[in-house]
């Protein structure tokens, strides 16, 4: 078993982005901010590879403009055929654009496909799950930040009401300057959504984490746990515990192994064998999930029934 993480230098730049929080399971969580650098990063990539299916779009729409032109047809259907790939076009720009970030962020890994590249993602700043409701709540206040006062600038400069123009240009300057001003580098939307943007490092776990052949079958320590100690959990509770078996911190292991065994109703396990347990309770609870899920059957925590029908691969 790995000995308690020692403290972290406050001189170092990550130790000063390193925040500790308690889980509404009481377990006590580190986890290091995303740098603000990072997260413009994320941003560019996600922005770009929205222009780049914009372009795309745009390439086919026209295409099929060109073949309808082509076939000469009359000159209202011509234009009533233009009229329909605008609105098509329109429809799914909207889509894209607005979707982008809420289809990705309420994925199972809580990340876009450019905070996935540079190794981030969302998380609640409680230490819960992240709900649809705290990233619709981050998501939703994009537009009042960036959007509407980066239009209402276009249009306003042209016109000479100078007024108007540098309110909505201060406007557009506090919105993206305001992580740079808090020590936590939240954003508006992650003020009232309740997020925060912190680091995802590579899983260290080994196969042996990642998959079992039965859930009744006992792995690296020996233990083997039943159908009724292993259905109090679900996937939140797997996550949770994935991440206090990456951490390694020896106190938040054993306190992990004592509220387990206090659940199930077993003996903590000694000091030597606590990775152990907890080793075989993730692998067998995993093994459970994912044959319930290959059934149409899901249990997001520990307070859910399983639900059917709702199949979402873990992370």
């Amino acid at each position: 078993m790995k000995a308690a993480a020692a403290p972290l230098d406050p001189r170092r730049p990550a130790a000063r982005r390193t925040r500790t929080i308690l889980t509404p399971e009481g377990l006590a969580l580190r986890f290091t901010l995303a740098s603000r650098g990072v997260r413009a990063g994320a941003l560019v990539i996600d922005l770009l590879a929205q222009m780049l299916l914009l372009i795309g779009l745009q390439l086919v729409l026209s295409a099929i403009a060109r073949d309808l032109f082509g076939q000469k047809l009359a000159l209202t259907r011509a234009n009533q055929a233009m009229e329909l790939l605008y609105i098509l076009y329109v429809i799914a720009s909207f889509v894209l654009i607005n979707g982008w970030f809420l289809f990705f962020e309420l994925g199972p890994r809580g990340a876009t496909p450019g905070k996935r590249l540079v190794g981030i993602r969302v998380a609640a700043r409680d230490g819960g799950r992240l709900s649809a409701e705290k990233v619709l709540a981050r998501n939703l206040v994009r537009d009042i930040e960036f959007v509407a006062p980066i239009a209402l600038f276009a249009l306003l400069l042209p016109g000479g009401a100078w007024v108007a123009s540098l309110a909505a240009l201060g406007w557009v300057l506090i919105f993206p300057c305001l992580p740079l001003w808090n020590r936590d580098r939240l954003r508006a939307g992650d003020i009232i959504g309740g997020t925060w943007v912190v680091e995802a490092p590579r899983r260290r776990l080994g196969t042996l984490l990642s998959a079992a052949p039965r859930a009744d079958a006992p792995t690296s320590a020996g233990y083997r746990f039943g159908e009724a100690e292993l259905a109090i959990y679900g996937e939140y509770e797997l996550q949770t515990l994935e991440r206090v078996l990456r951490d390694g911190q020896g106190e938040a292991m054993a306190a992990v192994a004592a509220a387990i065994c206090g659940k199930i109703g077993w003996h903590p396990p000694g000091s030597e064998e606590v990775r152990g347990f907890l080793t075989d309770y993730y692998t067998q609870l995993r093994a459970r999930l994912e044959a319930g899920m290959r059934l149409g059957t899901r249990k997001l925590d520990k307070f859910s029934a399983a639900a059917l029908g709702d199949y979402t691969e873990l992370p």
